[in-house]
């Protein structure tokens, strides 16, 4: 049974059995004390748990819910599941289908008794869509942040251009402090988006069969992606509405956060 933890207790560790190996995984618990349903937070594809910021803690007290904060594997602090810089192409599909069921079962969360809110950004995201897809009974509403359904010319362009700041700049100090192992976690995710067998990766079959209300938001600034891809969410999602952002790049929570603030908290108390 794991124990229930504040927002204030050090990182904890649950254990997901996958693929003939047992994950520590890291996460923390939000304000488990508010009375409202469970939001899931899923990062990006450079994020970890930590890089969330308070932003968790700012929407989880203004909407009244509980939170758990998670390193997905190969990022913070968790276990890496594939080696190193060998990730492969349907990678998002293996953490919506087997990674994430298995840490809520690892957390006593019964996603059918009691379906969290999944509020994932940029990969995670996409990870987020593709579960409520998979799983229509085990969620309630999802929050799509910088998704993406396909993979565009800029993304391409943008994860090369990290790849060589990875390689010149100071990045992998700035991230060392939030990933154990830097390297693999960069050059697992460099290597799979820049992969050539990635380009064809898209996700927009599954988005009709979306049963939950769903909320997109973008920023007109976010150099990882265009806005076709929310646009393609609220033409083919049946439940689906989109917020778009000014003077915001890929990351809302940290470019405009107030703003993200007001639009989840209005989508998650709306009936």
């Amino acid at each position: 049974m794991a124990n229930p933890a504040s927002p204030h207790d050090p990182v904890q560790f649950a254990n997901v059995d996958y693929g003939g190996k047992t994950l520590p995984i890291e996460y923390t618990w939000i304000s488990p004390q508010n009375p409202g349903p469970l939001i899931v937070f899923l990062h990006e594809g450079l994020g970890s748990r930590q890089m969330w910021r308070s932003f968790p803690h700012t929407l989880c007290q203004a909407v009244g819910c509980r939170g758990l904060v998670y390193s997905r594997t190969g990022y913070g602090k968790s276990a890496p599941l594939w080696p190193d810089r060998h990730w492969p192409v349907d990678f998002m599909h293996v953490e919506a289908r087997e990674l994430l069921p298995r840490l809520l079962s690892a957390l006593d969360i019964d996603a059918r008794l009691n379906p969290p809110v999944l509020l994932g950004h940029s990969d995670g995201a996409s990870i987020a869509l593709i579960y409520a897809y998979l799983y229509p009974d085990k969620i309630s509403r999802l929050i799509a942040i910088a998704p993406h359904i396909r993979v565009e010319d800029i993304t391409v362009v943008s994860i090369a251009n990290t790849r060589q700041a990875f390689m010149g700049t100071d990045l992998p100090q700035r991230l060392n402090k939030y990933h154990r192992d830097v390297d693999s976690t960069f050059w697992g995710w460099a290597n799979v988006w820049l992969d050539p067998k990635f380009l064809t990766w898209n996700i927009e079959s599954l988005l009709p069969a979306l049963t939950c209300a769903t909320l997109a938001v973008q920023g007109y600034d976010d150099h990882y992606g265009t806005m076709r891809q929310i646009d393609g969410i609220e033409a083919l999602a049946p439940n689906a509405r989109v917020v778009k952002f000014e003077n915001c790049g890929h990351s809302p929570h940290i470019d405009q956060p107030a703003a993200l603030i007001r639009v989840v908290t209005d989508f998650l108390l709306s009936p």
